[in-house]
């Protein structure tokens, strides 16, 4: 194990609300999946937040604006990504504290459980960014190498081999190559 197991929550599920913003790239017409509520509230079970959650629209595009800030941890480097994490933990005034509840075990909230969703998501993952810059890691946050996606990864393989996100690109690229070679030949 790399990193702490609400470390590795905590950047999966940052590298997923990054992902809900539509592609920029050329070629990647990927929509915004974070549009509704009910998206909102999809993507807050699956990734377990907990606390406060209002279900409305201010909440949803508090999140939204979010993203954008998120992504940031994918694409600079090491003194931006730092100065990133201390702006989102300066701006919530977060006081790290452990906690355990849930059957989690003991981990870390930095933010009251009333505290706003996205303000406890920055949080979340600006506490996780800090185990990985510590640990001299922050080559692990990356952008999928597929030409037609800008999706960000987390990779947590022992080798730091993971060059693609969960949204088939690996299979799409696999099979590309697949048929190039089989061009190759003929």
């Amino acid at each position: 194990m790399l990193f702490t197991h609400d470390t590795d929550i905590a950047l999966a599920a940052a590298a997923a609300l990054v992902n809900t913003m539509p592609g920029v790239l050329p070629g990647d017409s990927a929509p915004d999946t974070l549009t509704t509520v009910d998206e909102l509230a999809a993507l807050y079970a699956e990734h377990g937040w907990t606390g406060r959650f209002d279900r409305g629209a201010a909440e949803l595009e508090g999140v939204r604006r979010l993203r954008p800030r998120l992504r940031g941890f994918w694409e600079q480097d090491e003194a931006g990504v730092v100065a990133l994490v201390n702006d989102l933990l300066a701006g919530a005034r977060a006081v790290p504290q452990l906690v355990d509840h849930d059957d989690v075990g003991w981990h870390i909230h930095a933010t009251p459980a009333d505290a706003p969703l996205a303000q406890r998501m920055a949080v979340e993952a600006a506490i996780a960014v800090i185990d990985v810059v510590r640990a001299g890691e922050l080559a692990r946050l990356r952008v999928c190498e597929a030409v037609d996606c800008d999706d960000v990864v987390v990779d947590l393989s022992r080798n730091r081999s993971r060059r693609f996100c969960e949204g088939g690109c690996a299979a799409r690229a696999h099979t590309a190559a697949y048929r190039a070679r089989q061009a190759a030949r003929a």
